[in-house]
């Protein structure tokens, strides 16, 4: 798994590494621009300024690119997961826990993509609307979890069911254990915010963000995989329960009787006998 996880590094980690050793310095010179010039936030800003003694013109444009890209950090490395990890983990741990649970390939890998491409979108537009709340320390805390959460359950959930269940028994599970499964995304989610807090212990560590990307993108992945092993357990656990209930369920079907009397023989006037001949024939 450790070796798997590589792969999401090498694409995403190196994808952000080349994006901030280019575009770095613009992105944050833009951010503080923008800020300044802005007649509701510029009278702010000055203030801050000043009472932090020039630091924090310094440190403001930083902090807002590294709380833009660490959620798009974040779903790009649960997505490379998704592709590149799940379905081996999957195969692990349905051939050391589960080896006789049936196949019943209820899901497509472009069926996979759709869900995935779909639910990051929904995920990005609760992202954009959701960050002016993101300036009040408690919903700041609940807020990203949560929809990185969703995103987990949603995208993990079905690729953890996608080969063993039939369609119809992924959106029973779905349904059925709804909460539990967006509770393992919400402590994953949490998990996966936990290394973007770094960023906010202090601001010396800024500036090295370019160098320590991959880094914290090695991380996510982690906890991503971690993510996809709960789910995959969780999943195909319920899975075996849930076909276990049906098949308890179905009543035996009875004995049909056997008929005691012979079969009528030709010729002994019985229902099977052959026509008498006619007009003596």
């Amino acid at each position: 798994m450790i070796l798997l996880s590589l792969l999401p590094v090498l694409l995403a980690g190196g994808l952000a590494s080349g994006l901030a050793w280019y575009y770095w310095e613009g992105a944050v010179d833009a951010v503080r621009v923008t800020l300044e010039q802005t007649a509701l936030i510029a009278p702010a800003m000055l203030w801050l300024n000043q009472i932090s003694g020039g630091m924090f013109r310094s440190v403001v444009g930083p902090l807002v690119v590294v709380l833009v890209a660490a959620p798009l950090l974040l779903i790009l490395s649960m997505l490379l997961v998704s592709a590149f990890m799940t379905g081996a983990i999957v195969r692990l741990v349905a051939r050391r826990r589960f080896p006789s649970l049936e196949r019943r390939y209820g899901g497509r890998w472009w069926q996979s993509l759709l869900w995935s491409v779909g639910g990051t979108l929904v995920a990005l537009v609760a992202l954009v609307l959701s960050m002016p709340f993101w300036l009040l320390p408690p919903l700041a805390l609940l807020l990203p979890p949560l929809i990185w959460g969703w995103l987990s359950y949603r995208v993990m959930s079905y690729d953890a069911l996608a080969e063993h269940a039939s369609a119809e028994e992924r959106q029973q599970l779905m349904k059925e254990h709804r909460w539990p499964l967006f509770s393992i995304g919400m402590i994953t989610g949490y998990l996966g915010a936990a290394p973007s807090l770094v960023w906010a212990s202090g601001a010396i560590l800024l500036p090295m963000v370019p160098l320590l990307l991959p880094v914290f993108v090695w991380l996510y992945t982690l906890v991503f995989a971690f993510a996809a092993l709960w789910y995959t357990h969780y999943g195909l656990a319920a899975l075996e329960v849930q076909r276990k209930k049906r098949k308890a369920a179905v009543p035996a079907s009875p004995l049909q009787p056997v008929s005691s009397s012979p079969a009528a023989l030709p010729g002994s006037g019985g229902p099977a006998a052959l026509p008498s001949v006619a007009n003596g024939r």
